[in-house]
């Protein structure tokens, strides 16, 4: 009895859909995927995508979430300090979107029907009510970090000087003598930017919005 031959291919699955669409964002930007594409870094057509997506939002969303599903939330659903718990989520929410940088301007809309983005965000709201945050502040404080970690995950403060030294002329920028490195050391900049900043925000609503009293 002949052996079937077997497929050239992978067989077509939402998974292998979206991990190619997601390489094909991180190399080339949003603007490169289109269904056509896509379809052709897969080796199917078009039509074949449409068993498993509907519309080329619906595999954005897919990708989307998929980023988001890296986010640990685990320090925010434990019912400790709120503090520690805002500083684990912000590092690992802006690892995941560092990694990919060009899906950020769309998941900044919002996590809308994603399931891996609304259970952040419940996380996310969930633990500092448990904390003893009102609802409201809740949500600002919820609302400043995601515009924290999507600001810092979306470009390079470092890359955006060049490596040039002749291009800070000491007579019309006196003090940046130095700005020619900053590519160089383009991680520790921008590391050590973001973890400045997310210590005084989190230091800052300390001051602001002091926890609850013991109960007696």
């Amino acid at each position: 009895m002949c052996d079937m031959a077997r497929p050239r291919k992978p067989l077509l699955s939402r998974e292998r859909i979206v991990s190619t669409a997601l390489a094909l964002i991180d190399s080339e930007g949003l603007p490169a995927l289109s269904t056509r594409r896509l379809a052709a870094e897969l080796g199917v057509s078009g039509p074949s995508l449409y068993n498993h997506f509907t519309t080329k939002d619906e595999i954005l969303d897919a990708v989307a979430d998929t980023v988001i599903a890296q986010v640990d939330v685990s320090a925010l659903e434990t019912g400790g300090d709120w503090r520690a718990g805002l500083l684990g989520w912000a590092r690992s929410y802006r690892a995941a979107l560092a990694a990919h940088p060009h899906i950020v301007p769309f998941l900044a809309q919002g996590p809308g029907r994603r399931p891996a983005g609304l259970k952040m965000a419940d996380a996310a709201f969930g633990g500092m009510v448990e904390a003893g945050w009102p609802p409201a502040q809740a949500t600002r404080v919820c609302a400043m970090v995601r515009y924290f970690v999507a600001g810092s995950a979306l470009g390079s403060f470092a890359r955006g000087f060049v490596d040039d030294p002749s291009a800070y002329d000491p007579a019309d920028y006196p003090h940046l003598g130095q700005a020619h490195l900053l590519a160089e050391h383009q991680r520790q900049v921008d590391e050590g930017a973001f973890e400045t900043g997310l210590r005084a925000l989190v230091d800052g609503l300390a001051l602001q919005f002091p926890a609850r009293p013991t109960k007696g």
